[in-house]
């Protein structure tokens, strides 16, 4: 096994729809910036209300592959 570094961050994602509509947009929105995610650990639910919509948020911890500029 080679040797590795990962970094972790964490991203909040919202919808109108479900917690988990809010975690695959926040995953699918991470992934267009981010290389090698490798694992998403959902940290937390929450609703709030917008108006007179609820809207879920899905806070998440991603890991991926830390990689020094080429």
């Amino acid at each position: 096994m080679s040797e590795s570094v990962y970094k972790v961050v964490e991203i909040v994602g919202s919808s109108t729809e479900s917690w988990e509509k809010a975690a695959t947009m926040a995953m699918l929105t991470a992934a267009k910036t981010l290389r090698d995610i490798r694992v998403a650990d959902v940290e937390a639910f929450d609703v709030h209300l917008d108006g007179d919509k609820i809207v879920y948020r899905t806070k998440i911890k991603l890991s991926f592959k830390y990689h020094e500029e080429e």
